[in-house]
């Protein structure tokens, strides 16, 4: 999920990098900029990333509701699912990296091998909101991403091995496996929760990936966005480049499409802007509103409407 595939590479080498490299960001909406505006926070409200960025509820009466009515809701089934699969593929890479450590570089592909049963122990928060059913429907789903994500390491370290014969273990983790998951920031800076972390980073593109389980939507552009501002306000170095990996499941496959884009002046004043109107409503109490439909699902439906 997390590694680009041949045609990948080949798109981003030829296109997409470069232009990330040319790419003319307005110097006052870099995150180094953290202290003047438009970047410098207005309110005196923490937000978390994806309160911010999300939209699914198209008034952001949600976050009104949570955060001025203090309603406390269950979170929905394609919460928990999406939860849980991005805790696993976590799991599953932090575990690779460590088993390489132990094992060593002789041993390294053999102690991929030993990786192949899943770790269901993920599945221990979820058990008390699922039932029977979906609970083996989850299951199954982390079979599936957990194959796939592991045949992707082995393959990344054994073409590191063909290629480097005098590779140390440090260097191979490195080559093989060069993202960092649930990469943690602090986003106090930009007037975000102190306690914010990516699902990935990799570090060779100095790209945000962002794993959903889920529909495509354009607000999830406004993620990695909020990453990069956040990456460049605490490392001042620029970040240009986001990732949206979409994955979704066709009985026993794993179907996922990638979306990369660059992090331009338009995004990045996308964000600033939901990320002033949503501390206003917080800080003012206003009230935003009920939206011409509400979504599918919606954790706050019964609540949002009294």
């Amino acid at each position: 999920m997390y590694f680009p595939n041949e045609e990948e590479r080949k798109d981003l080498t030829r296109g997409l990098l470069p232009r990330a490299r040319e790419m003319v960001v307005a110097e006052e909406l870099r995150g180094w900029n953290w202290n003047v505006p438009p970047l410098e926070p207005i309110y005196d409200v923490r937000l978390a990333l994806y309160e911010v960025a999300g939209y699914y509820c198209p008034t952001a009466r949600d976050l009104y509701m949570k955060r001025v009515q203090g309603v406390e809701v269950r979170p929905n089934i394609p919460m928990i699912f999406g939860k849980v699969l991005h805790d696993s593929v976590a799991k599953l890479i932090t575990g690779a990296k460590r088993a390489i450590y132990i094992k060593g570089v002789d041993f390294a592909s053999e102690a991929l091998e030993e990786l192949r049963e899943p770790d269901y122990s993920v599945l221990d928060r979820a058990s008390s909101y699922l039932d029977g059913q979906e609970l083996d429907e989850l299951k199954n789903r982390i079979a599936i991403v957990w194959r796939h994500q592991l045949n992707a390491l082995v393959s990344q370290v054994d073409v590191a091995l063909a290629k480097q014969p005098r590779i140390g273990v440090d260097s191979l983790v490195s080559l093989a496996i060069p993202v960092s998951v649930e990469h943690n920031l602090d986003g106090s800076f930009l007037g975000l929760s102190s306690h914010l972390s990516t699902d990935a980073y990799r570090f060779y593109d100095t790209a945000i990936l962002d794993l959903k389980f889920g529909e495509s939507m354009d607000f999830h552009r406004l993620t990695t966005t909020g990453y990069a501002l956040v990456m460049e306000s605490l490392y001042e170095y620029p970040v240009n480049l986001g990732c949206i990996i979409y994955a979704r499941f066709d009985g026993g496959r794993l179907l996922i499409d990638k979306d990369y884009h660059l992090i331009d002046d338009e995004l990045r004043q996308w964000f600033i802007e939901a990320r002033d109107e949503k501390m206003r409503m917080v800080s003012e109490e206003i009230d935003p509103g009920m939206p011409g439909e509400c979504y599918e699902g919606c954790p706050y439906m019964g609540h949002c409407s009294r």
